[in-house]
């Protein structure tokens, strides 16, 4: 099980609690757990990722491990403790202003 924290705009249209665990196949990437994410909660297509390209919607970044994970490849596998499901897969809002 693969654990996923997401943030709160993202919780509300969901309708989930903070964390959600999902199956996913391997290899498990940033793709794929994104694929089982929507595919569990149609509500979120399209609001991490574009449609069309599937690039990261801006002011979204992910990370696992302490690590940022938002500019690798979505293709590249996710750190071992994130598949074991000791760690979890965030999701998180990015804040920018002035």
């Amino acid at each position: 099980m693969i654990r996923v924290v997401l943030p709160p705009h993202l919780r509300t249209l969901a309708n989930v609690g903070s964390e959600v665990n999902l199956e996913v196949d391997s290899p498990v990437t940033t793709q794929t757990i994104l694929d089982a994410l929507e595919a569990r909660y149609p509500t979120l297509c399209g609001t991490i990722r574009d449609h069309v390209t599937q690039k990261r919607r801006p002011f979204l970044r992910f990370f696992a491990c302490s690590e940022d994970l938002s500019l690798e490849s979505a293709d590249t596998p996710v750190p071992d403790s994130v598949v074991s499901g000791d760690e979890p897969f965030f999701i998180v809002g990015a804040v920018a202003g002035g």
